[in-house]
This record gives C-alpha cells, sequence and structure tokens, in this order.
C-alpha cells in the first residue's frame, strides 16, 4: 500500500521541479538584456577633401548610429560622450576633438541616428595625413544605460565602444558603418551563460 503513495509523491516532486524549472528560464529570458549596438554611420573632415579649396576649415560632421536589438525592452541613455583621436595608438593618443550627445530614450527595436559638428585640431589632424591623402583617427563612445522592462527600469551600467575611422582622399570614411566595440564580453552573451547554468541547477535540484 505504500508503494503508490511513494511513486506518486516522486512524480509530483519531479512535475513541480521541472515546472520551477521552466519557470526560471521563462524569467531569464524575460529579463535578459542586449547592450545597444553602436556604430560610425559618417565621419568627414572637409579640410582633408583635395578636390576642396577647404584647408583652414576645423570642422568634423560625423553621425553615430545605436541600435537597440531588445525585442520588449527600452533603453534609457545617460549623455553619450564621443571622444575624437589623432590616431588608433592608443598608447600615446592625442586629442582632437570631443562632442556630448544629450541623454535620450530609445524604444524596444528601434534605431537613433544621431549626427553632430565639432570643431578639431587641425594641426594634430594633419599629422596623421599619409602622402596618398587617407588618414586613420581613434571613436571613444561612453555612456551608461538602463534597461526599461515592462513598468521598471534595471540598474545603470557603463556603455563604452570604441573603434578605428579610416578616411581617403576626400576627407570621408567609406560607405559602410564602422562597428564600435568592446573590448569587454558581451553581456548578452555572459548572461546567456549565466541563465543556462542556474535552469540546469533548479532541474537537477
Amino acid at each position: 500500500m505504500t508503494e503508490p503513495a511513494a511513486g506518486g509523491c516522486c512524480r509530483c516532486c519531479c512535475s513541480f521541479i521541472f515546472t520551477l524549472g521552466l519557470t526560471s528560464l521563462f524569467m531569464w529570458l524575460s529579463l535578459r538584456t542586449n547592450d545597444p549596438k553602436c556604430s560610425v554611420q559618417k565621419f568627414y573632415l572637409p579640410a582633408l577633401n583635395k578636390t576642396l579649396n577647404t584647408a583652414k576649415n576645423n570642422t568634423l560632421i560625423f553621425m553615430v548610429r545605436l541600435d537597440n536589438s531588445n525585442k520588449d525592452k527600452g533603453v534609457y541613455y545617460d549623455d553619450v560622450n564621443l571622444t575624437f583621436y589623432d590616431s588608433p595608438n592608443k598608447s600615446q593618443p592625442h586629442l582632437i576633438g570631443n562632442y556630448t550627445i544629450p541623454r535620450f530614450y530609445q524604444g524596444h527595436q528601434k534605431k537613433a541616428k544621431k549626427d553632430g559638428h565639432t570643431a578639431v585640431n587641425m594641426t594634430l589632424v594633419s599629422r596623421v595625413v599619409a602622402p596618398n591623402g587617407t588618414a586613420e583617427f581613434w571613436v571613444d563612445l561612453a555612456t551608461a544605460v538602463r534597461f526599461k522592462i515592462l513598468w521598471w527600469k534595471t540598474k545603470k551600467h557603463s556603455l563604452i565602444r570604441s573603434g578605428s575611422v579610416l578616411v581617403d582622399e576626400t576627407g570621408a570614411k567609406g560607405k559602410k558603418g564602422i562597428k564600435l566595440r568592446s573590448g569587454a564580453p558581451e553581456r548578452g552573451n555572459y548572461c546567456a551563460l549565466v541563465g543556462v547554468l542556474v535552469s540546469l541547477l533548479v532541474l537537477l535540484t
């Protein structure tokens, strides 16, 4: 008479563990976030355009794009600070200019194109121009973001991206956007690993 009760208890326990594991997995999937993707879409220095007589023009014209790939999570950005250097050699960088994009909110699966212009140090810029008219620069992007999940917001965490930009004899980069990357692992991949480990632990308990 005791065996059926034990078997029923075991099935009930296994069912509870399985349900708990699925619940944990679904919660992890709903709370998991992916950092925005950042890229330089436009980078133009009129002074380096050999077809124009604008050598005294010290303006840098640019556009960056921030992509929120999260399907159901918005992103709150703090001020986005852009810093421009005269060389991709980070051991001896020389600041040539900077710009700040005011803080803003971005809806889920939205793309934000932010353009601007700033004065740069042309003395430093001219030093890195090659004989064929090409030059390579370095762009740093730094901000802090919070994610909006349903009715609440996550804590802030820093978002720092950087990359090199090559311009030709017209003073402009190519048509293809240049992705800005992080030296640290992507948070999405890290969260995915943690979530899988937690789910397995629950199922095996």
